[in-house]
This record gives structure tokens, C-alpha cells and sequence, in this order.
């Protein structure tokens, strides 16, 4: 695996993923980190956005993800999260957390975070 990454910290999209009633009649903010691992050589070389991953649209279709269909856990999202990742040009791989700094916890909390890492293949 490459030992390239383009990260994109702190993307914030509104969702309905939760097991409570009220997480998905209200929704709340997610906010999701992704680290791609690919060979950035071949862009750079060529300085073609083509040969490697438009991060603002990447950004895009992560959001639509949040904002889409509920899901009940936060690692099924990060998953979905991860694959449209990994369809993502020349990805070899990702890590994707999600953050749930509104998790219904009944004690003071900094974040709920679920990160998960997939290869493509």
C-alpha cells in the first residue's frame, strides 16, 4: 500500500442515524474524518486531478451518505462511508470516523467516535 494520504477532517452533515425514537425524528450533526491511502505520484506527475481523488466532490457524496437513509448504528454509517471511499479512483485504501458529539449519554462527554479502516478488494 501507498504511503501517500489527503485527509479531509471534520466534514459536518446532518443526520437521523440512531436507535432512539427522538435521534431520528430530530437528527443531529455527524461530523466525519476520512484518510485516504493511494499513490499520489501519477497526479502529481501529470498535475491531473483525473489521476487522483476531487476531494470536494468526495466531500459531497460523503455528506449526501449523512444525510440519507437512517441507519441505526454509527458503525453501519461509517461503513457506507468507507465504500463510497474506496470507489473513489485510485484509493487503495480508508480510514473513516464518525462523530457523534450529540450521542444520547446520560453523563458530561467529549465524543462518541467510530472509526473503522477498509481495503479495497
Amino acid at each position: 500500500m501507498s504511503g501517500d494520504t489527503i485527509s479531509l477532517v471534520g466534514l459536518r452533515a446532518r443526520g437521523r442515524h440512531g436507535c432512539l425514537p427522538a435521534e431520528r425524528e430530530l437528527g443531529q450533526e455527524f461530523v466525519v474524518d476520512v484518510t485516504l491511502f493511494l499513490d499520489t505520484a501519477p497526479a502529481a506527475a501529470a498535475d491531473d486531478l483525473s489521476r487522483t481523488v476531487d476531494y470536494g466532490e468526495l466531500a459531497l457524496r460523503l455528506a449526501a451518505i449523512v444525510e440519507g437513509e437512517p441507519v441505526d448504528l454509527i458503525e453501519t454509517l461509517a461503513a457506507r462511508l468507507a465504500d463510497a471511499c474506496l470507489a473513489s479512483g485510485p484509493v487503495e485504501a480508508a480510514e473513516v470516523s464518525v462523530h457523534k458529539p450529540a450521542a444520547p449519554i446520560p453523563l458530561p462527554f467529549g465524543d462518541v467516535v467510530v472509526t473503522i479502516r477498509r481495503r479495497r478488494g
